[in-house]
């Protein structure tokens, strides 16, 4: 089980980084907000998970032992993959995840994409048990750059890559830039979650 990682960026997209380790690179699917927080040569530092198939291997990166104890939890739901479940911590952080299940509320789980009113209450009869689990400390994540503004072309990155149209993904940008003018320290997390929120109404 390949549980961490620390290495230097080689390459980056909406939703994957390469990590290179002494030479030997490895790519990891990630959160669009943790995607976006990676530099190409920097150092970067993710909690991972491997999933294991008959025909392939693929590993998943979160800014967060939290949050990786999350996507693997859920994923003990049934029908609930590494798609749904890295969809889900893209759009929910652990803490908010576990306070959804545990409360019951079936209207953030239905912000997810993939996941309906059903599916929400089957999510929730499901793991309600486990949510105390699913709960722990909020990710930490990179804030967003200070000059220019990247973030709007990172969150319509990360948006793209979770499947919405440009369209989609230029009006979800807009709906949050005003977070962005009210506080220029937000982090690229808060925003991707708040435009994917947008989305979802």
């Amino acid at each position: 089980m390949i549980s961490h990682l620390r290495g230097v960026v080689s390459a980056a997209g909406p939703t994957w980084v390469v990590v290179d380790l002494s030479g030997f690179g490895l790519r990891v699917t990630c959160p669009p907000a943790t995607a976006a927080s990676a530099r190409i040569g920097s150092e970067m530092e993710l909690e991972t998970s491997l999933v294991v198939r008959e025909d392939s291997l693929s590993l998943h990166g979160f800014g967060s032992a939290a949050d990786r104890d999350a996507f693997e939890l859920v994923q003990t739901a049934s029908g609930v993959g590494p798609k749904l479940a890295m969809a889900m911590l893209s759009v929910l952080d652990a803490d908010q995840l576990g306070a959804a299940i545990a409360g019951e509320d079936a209207a953030a789980l239905c912000r997810v994409p993939g996941i309906g009113k059903k599916g929400a209450a089957k999510l929730i009869l499901e793991l309600k048990d486990k949510a105390p689990l699913i709960s722990a400390a909020a990710s930490a994540v990179t804030p967003v750059a200070s000059s220019g503004e990247p973030w709007r072309e990172q969150v319509s990155d990360g948006l793209i890559g979770l499947g919405w149209s440009a369209r989609d993904a230029e009006k979800a940008v807009e709906s949050v830039a005003g977070m962005r003018s009210d506080d220029p320290d937000v982090t690229i997390g808060v925003l991707m979650r708040a435009a994917l929120r947008s989305l979802a109404k």
